[in-house]
């Protein structure tokens, strides 16, 4: 690596440390919030999919796990921070990213088996659509993995960002929508919930 990119990643990695640090002031440990979404999920069988890669941390988790999958965010800015936390732990070669419309996905009708969308739904302006996307790319035997801040989480989040000098966008649509519409669409709905966050584990009416 260039020195000037070497200080491009110390940078990264040092911003993702400090976002931790800060989350740890109110008790929410990110790595262990990311396994709950994954037992929550299990068995974890085919191809997996992450909507929403953030900063890397679940597809880090994944991976620490074994696991392949590919990883989309529309945010370039964000892949990269996902990229340098990933070779940071030497775990970049088990994880494609990619940079998607979550509205208009590039993959194929039933491409993937597990489809993980982690602290996604509240950023989205037209979270519907996205959802739609992600059941047109989950395989018939699939699951889709939704997971999202509940109340106390929310609040922790706003903080932070205030403490970051920036706000936190929120949608106005709500995880309970979200299931209710799930609902709606014919998918069964396994709910379970953290501290910090509401997990959805949905599937169809056929799948198991």
């Amino acid at each position: 690596m260039e020195p000037e990119n070497r200080e491009e990643g110390s940078q990264v990695l040092s911003k993702i440390a400090r976002r931790k640090e800060l989350q740890a002031q109110y008790g929410y440990d990110l790595d262990r919030e990311r396994l709950a979404v994954i037992e929550a999920a299990k068995p974890l069988n085919g191809r997996l999919l992450e909507a929403g890669t953030g900063r890397g941390h679940l597809a880090l988790n994944l991976a620490r796990l074994g696991f392949r999958l590919v990883s989309f965010d529309q945010s370039a800015e964000q892949l990269e921070f996902a990229r340098q936390n990933l070779e940071a732990h030497g775990l970049a070669g088990l994880v494609e990213l990619r940079q998607e419309d979550g509205e208009n996905l590039s993959f194929a009708d039933n491409s993937f088996d597990v489809i993980f969308a982690v602290n996604v739904v509240h950023h989205l302006k037209n979270p519907y659509r996205v959802l739609d996307e992600l059941r047109r790319v989950l395989a018939p035997s699939g699951k889709l993995v939704i997971s999202d801040f509940n109340e106390r989480g929310l609040a922790m989040m706003a903080a932070i960002h205030r403490q970051e000098g920036d706000e936190h966008e929120v949608s106005s649509v709500s995880l309970e929508a979200v299931e209710a519409y799930l609902q709606a669409k014919g998918m069964n709905i396994k709910k379970s919930s953290t501290d910090f966050e509401i997990i959805l584990v949905a599937t169809g009416p056929d799948r198991v």
